[in-house]
This record gives structure tokens, C-alpha cells and sequence, in this order.
């Protein structure tokens, strides 16, 4: 058995040579593109690329990998030749180890760079002045609805969407001390009403106390006697608390979606999302009309939003989403015909319609 395991390792050994060599020229290609781009003016990061080689690679698993191993190792491949092709800077709204720090990692991956934004339109400010090459800011959540500041943030703002990250929410309880010592709790309005059932059977007597972020709340739980939080498990990892429960939200399918932004949106992959904003005209039947254009060309409306104009009382702008990429030839036809309808449209952007 000793000799068996040793050939074993020994071949474990000799394939991470070759993973090695493979992998340095793998990323030696990778900053021939990058210089390309440079040199052209294109974008270092390429979600409709970074899409397509998931795919690839993914149909060409044949196990024992999980297609969600496999591609969380593509993720760390890519990321690492991102940052040497330039060192990227992602701005998200922060503070560190909230659920958008995790989705920023989650897509671009360990080895860029992170910056924490105190709001959502400084993350929309980094970007635009150029001190960040993309930003991170949530979108909606599957069951708290919409985040009505990120989409206000578009009204004024020439950037553009170029990635969506799906991230399913899962919540913890954590602590400093032990789970019967916990007299109070911390997080945001957000996470206890996400996980209001659980708190009324599991912890009726203990006092919710709100606080301006999860993170924020596991740092008060490290130094405050007694009292725990409610927040993700990076924020526990980050402060050194015990988690005591796991996934505690009332629903499973918690989901919130984030939108990657960026200055321009990525060329066509043939399975995408397109997000546009528009006003109606002032008058009977004018939305009714506006949306009519997506029937007559057979395209998927999959979300539309009101929010006011703050120009004008009464007064507000639509935005919504639907499959296709504005590049598309049926999408075309129903933007120019949504024209007609509307006293302006402004395309927010066109990416991969992916759903992780």
C-alpha cells in the first residue's frame, strides 16, 4: 500500500509540473491580448470573452469536477492574468466583508484590487473619474425589491453595464461569546427582515439593533460583551467570531443582484441581457404603446421599474430589461420603434446573461 501511494503522489507530483508550465504559457498569450488591447484601445477586461471560455471550458468537463469547481479555478486563472495584464482597481460599496466585497471577488476573482466606497454614487464617481476601472453596486434583491439609488444613479451617468453577478445571500449568526450569553444583536434593517421568522422562533427576547452595515455589526459583536450579529460569513472570518448558525434567512431563494459598470458594454455573446431607461409621453395609452414594441418583436420583457424624474411632480422615468443585446437586429427595430413612443431611451448597457 505505502509503494502504491507513493506512485500515486508521484504522478500527482508530475501533472502539477505540467499544470505549472501550462498555466505560465497560458497567461504568456493572455499579455500578447493584453498589449493588443492596449495598444487599440479596448477594455483589459472582456465579460463576452470570460463567458465564452467558461462555456467552453464547462462543456468539456467530464469529472469528477463540479462545473462549479471547475469554474471557480477558471475564475482564479483569469483573475490572476488580469492583474498582470493591468493592474485593475474595483470599486464597491463597502465597507469590506459585506455581500457586495463578496460579489466583486466573486467576479473578478482574488487578485485585483478592491476598494471600499462609503455610497453608491461613489462608487459611480471612482468610475467615471478613472480611479477605478469598474465599480460593484447592487441592483435588487429577490426579496426586498429594488435598490432605488443605484438606478437613480443612471439617470445622470454615461456608464454603461457590462457584467451581472447573481448572488445567493446567506446569513449567520455569529458571536464573540457563547450563543446563550447573546442579549443583543446587530445588522442592518435589511438582514432582519430577511430573517425575521428565524429571529421571532430562535431569539423572541433578544433586542435588534440596527447599525450601517453586517460588517459594521461584527466588528461592534468583537468588542461589545454579549451581544452578536447577523452578516455573512467573510465578515466572521474578518473579525474572528464564532459562527453559531448558518443560512438563517427565512427564504432560500434569497438572491441579490449586482451590476458590474463600466465605460463601455462587451460585444455580443448570443445569450445576453440588455437594460435600457426611458420617459413615456404625456399622454393616454403612451406606456401602453412604448412596451408594445417588445411584443411585436418577439422580445422578452423581463423587468420594467418606475422611478420619479425629480424634475418635474408626477413626472418619472422607466427602466427595464430584456433579453437580446442592443446590437441585435430585432432589437434594433424595437428600440426605434420604443423611440417613437418616448421623449428619450438611454441604453444602460448589454452583457452576458449569465446566472451566477
Amino acid at each position: 500500500m505505502k509503494d502504491k501511494l507513493q506512485q500515486l503522489r508521484s504522478r500527482i507530483d508530475e501533472i502539477d509540473r505540467r499544470l505549472v508550465r501550462l498555466l505560465n504559457d497560458r497567461t504568456k498569450y493572455v499579455l500578447g491580448i493584453g498589449k493588443i488591447k492596449q495598444a487599440t484601445g479596448g477594455e483589459i477586461y472582456a465579460p463576452d470573452r470570460e463567458e465564452s471560455v467558461f462555456r467552453r471550458v464547462i462543456g468539456q468537463n467530464d469529472g469528477p469536477l463540479t462545473n462549479d469547481s471547475l469554474r471557480a479555478i477558471y475564475r482564479e486563472i483569469m483573475s490572476s492574468a488580469l492583474a498582470l495584464e493591468k493592474p485593475l482597481i474595483i470599486a464597491f460599496l463597502g465597507p469590506e466583508a459585506t455581500y457586495s466585497h463578496i460579489a466583486s471577488v466573486r467576479k473578478f476573482g482574488a487578485s485585483v484590487r478592491y476598494e471600499p466606497m462609503p455610497s453608491i454614487a461613489d462608487v459611480f464617481t471612482d468610475v467615471a473619474k478613472g480611479r477605478a476601472d469598474y465599480g460593484v453596486v447592487p441592483i435588487e434583491n429577490s426579496t426586498e425589491g429594488a435598490v432605488t439609488h443605484t438606478y437613480d444613479m443612471f439617470v445622470d451617468s454615461e456608464l454603461k453595464i457590462c457584467a451581472q453577478i447573481l448572488l445567493p445571500i446567506r446569513h449567520s449568526l455569529m458571536a464573540a461569546c457563547r450563543r446563550n450569553e447573546i442579549k443583543k444583536l446587530y445588522s442592518i434593517s435589511q438582514v432582519f427582515a430577511q430573517c425575521r421568522q428565524w429571529l421571532q422562533v430562535n431569539m423572541p427576547q433578544v433586542e435588534l439593533v440596527e447599525v450601517s452595515s453586517s460588517t459594521r455589526a461584527a466588528e461592534i459583536a468583537k468588542q461589545e460583551p454579549h451581544t452578536g450579529a447577523l452578516a455573512g460569513a467573510l465578515a466572521a472570518e474578518k473579525y474572528g467570531l464564532t459562527i453559531h448558525d448558518e443560512n438563517i434567512q427565512d427564504s432560500s431563494e434569497n438572491v441579490t443582484r449586482f451590476l458590474v459598470i463600466g465605460r463601455k458594454y462587451p460585444a455580443r455573446t448570443g445569450n445576453d441581457k440588455t437594460s435600457i431607461m426611458f420617459a413615456s409621453q404625456d399622454r393616454v395609452g403612451a406606456l401602453h404603446d412604448s412596451l408594445e414594441a417588445f411584443k411585436k418583436h418577439k422580445i422578452n420583457l423581463t423587468k420594467i421599474e418606475s422611478r420619479p424624474s425629480k424634475k418635474k411632480a408626477w413626472e418619472y422615468y422607466f427602466f427595464a430589461d430584456f433579453t437580446g443585446h442592443c446590437d441585435d437586429p430585432r432589437v434594433k427595430k424595437a428600440l426605434a420603434e420604443l423611440a417613437k413612443h418616448t421623449m428619450f431611451v438611454k441604453i444602460l448597457g448589454s452583457y452576458p446573461n449569465v446566472t451566477g
